[in-house]
């Protein structure tokens, strides 16, 4: 009943309530990262799959500039990530603009991370069970290494989320990606300033 029901209801509710009392501050933000992107823009939009693999656009502050070399081409993650951007990322602020998507229904408070598009096909019978359930701004694999951890790793535990998902799992979630954002830990992989894009191997 939780799992069909009354997640969706609880995740509507909290959602609105969030963006109500914390939306001045989503706009200062934007209007500050919006100078420090170098008019790059302060918003972030990306199609990813949803539940059942349906696509919808993610929507997330921009922590970085859309500098390029003298090819035309994006420079690497860390050159571009702007030290507001750090700050942004490092807080999990980054990641606040999608109490919309949660609010419209394309995510859940809680449930496997939205990933790219192109990993659709990169994933194995078992993994591809993550799109199970709404993806989430917070999850189990947040919870339990977040980007430190490898992929395969962090499969195993979205796959183990999709199976226990309860009142009291989404809880203890919400509970322990507070303590980590305070903390600021497992935000990257040791030398990259972001998550190492999955092949289907690592």
């Amino acid at each position: 009943m939780y799992k069909n029901f009354f997640k969706r209801l609880i995740d509507c509710m909290l959602a609105l309530i969030a963006l109500l009392c914390i939306g001045w501050v989503l706009i200062i933000i934007a209007i500050w990262l919006h100078f420090a992107n170098k008019g790059a823009g302060a918003f972030f939009f990306q199609a990813r799959p949803g539940k059942g693999g349906k696509i919808f656009k993610v929507i997330k502050f921009k922590t970085m500039t859309d500098e390029c070399d003298e090819n035309g081409k994006l420079l690497p993650d860390v050159a571009r990530l702007t030290k507001v951007g750090q700050f942004v990322r490092s807080t999990s602020i980054d990641e606040l603009p999608q109490l919309w998507n949660v609010f419209v229904g394309d995510m859940s408070l809680v449930g496997p991370r939205p990933l790219l598009v192109d990993y659709l096909s990169l994933y194995s019978p078992e993994q591809a069970r993550r799109h199970e359930v709404r993806p989430g701004i917070s999850g189990w694999a947040q919870c339990h290494g977040r980007n430190s951890i490898s992929w395969a790793e962090k499969f195993k535990l979205d796959v183990w989320y999709v199976d226990h998902c309860s009142l009291r799992t989404d809880l203890q979630v919400i509970f322990i990606t507070i303590k980590k954002v305070l903390m600021r830990s497992d935000i990257s992989q040791e030398g990259c300033a972001t998550m190492p894009k999955f092949d289907g191997t690592n």
